[in-house]
């Protein structure tokens, strides 16, 4: 039986996968759902873009979405941490709350919300006996000179480059001491791209910035390639239209709910960012006008040349889905949503 059959608790929700899934519970019927994220004036004195900006796009990923109510995630946190029964019973939690920022130096920070705060919901949905899937991230596999391989259980291998992938290994590892990792579903994220990812700043996706680069300037500034082995703008990554990355995440509260233990959740495919470059360029209906800069001095030792998701494992638990091809969800997301301003739930306005 799908554990969407109960109430739902999202974290996360106002923010960018956590809206998405909104959205996509919403399309499925669903609408018993509970959002918890920050969006009280001087709640996000993390976040790469000014309070105000940042919680009023938040916001706007709320207002054509349906659910039963919304908490504050610090205010969630300390109710149940005082009385695990405050909010009722959940059969399913959806836990993308986080600090998703790859350049966090804030090490006790991201201790704490992304360490100890996962634990401690992990902790509480299990005891109710809720299903709890959660965003591991890509970014724990660092260079990828390790393998990026889900099916590997000694996460103790993994080196990731930031505090951010270091953050989200630990929690992966507390999980596996403790002995619940099987219990649980943790995805491992790749280079996830769509609507509702204005009120990331610095963070939002290549998508996203280069849709306000061109329309403004003309042009595409891309980061040059610092190592020998790849050429000016042929870094690869495995790039994931979110409307795919929902799918597959509900996935494991629907066919694959009897699945456990960490997932990579990408495309299966690598692409440069050329490629990508271009694919916006021919969405905008434009020539492609690229310009090359160096890569700031603080990113070059941190940053990840070549990601790709193996994807079987996410395949052996019965998930069949098609990829979005990468030209057909950059066409998507620009024309019916950057050009006309618009918010998922809103593509009928």
């Amino acid at each position: 039986m799908s554990s969407l059959d109960g109430r739902i608790l999202v974290t996360g929700g106002a923010g960018f996968i956590g809206s998405a899934l909104v959205w996509a519970l919403n399309r499925r019927g669903h609408e018993d759902i509970v959002v918890a994220d920050f969006l009280a004036p001087g709640k996000l004195w993390q976040e790469t873009v000014p309070v105000s900006s940042s919680s009023e796009e938040k916001r706007k990923n709320l207002r054509a979405l349906r659910y039963r109510d919304f908490v504050e995630a610090d205010e969630l946190r300390t109710r149940l941490l005082r009385d695990p029964g405050s909010f009722g019973t959940f059969s399913t939690v959806l836990h993308l709350g986080a600090c998703s920022s790859t350049t966090e130096k804030n090490a006790a920070y991201l201790a704490d919300v992304n360490l100890q705060y996962t634990a401690q919901l992990a902790t509480w949905a299990l005891g109710q006996g809720a299903r709890f899937i959660y965003a591991s991230s890509a970014a724990t596999y660092g260079d990828g000179s390790a393998g990026m391989d889900d099916r590997d259980d000694n996460l103790a291998r993994l080196h990731p480059l930031n505090l951010y992938g270091r953050s989200k290994n630990d929690f992966d590892l507390l999980a596996q001491r403790e002995g619940y990792l099987h219990r649980i579903v943790g995805l491992k994220y790749f280079n996830v791209f769509g609507p509702n990812e204005d009120h990331k700043g610095d963070m939002r996706s290549l998508v996203n910035k280069a849709f306000h680069q061109i329309t403004t300037a003309g042009r595409l500034q891309l980061f040059k390639s610092h190592r020998p082995d790849f050429r000016d703008g042929e870094q690869m990554r495995d790039f994931l239209y979110v409307k795919d990355a929902v799918e597959m995440t509900l996935h494991f509260a629907e066919k694959g709910a009897n699945a456990g233990g960490l997932f990579n959740l990408g495309s299966g495919e690598a692409n440069t960012w050329l490629t990508l470059a271009r694919a916006i360029f021919a969405a905008l209906g434009r020539e492609p006008q690229i310009d090359f800069i160096d890569m700031p001095e603080v990113l070059r030792d941190k940053y990840q040349y070549y990601t790709k998701a193996d994807i079987g494992k996410l395949r052996e638990t019965g998930y069949a889905q098609a990829m979005t091809p990468l030209a057909t969800s950059v066409s998507d997301y620009v024309g019916n949503y950057l050009v006309p301003g618009r918010k998922l739930g809103e593509e009928s306005c």
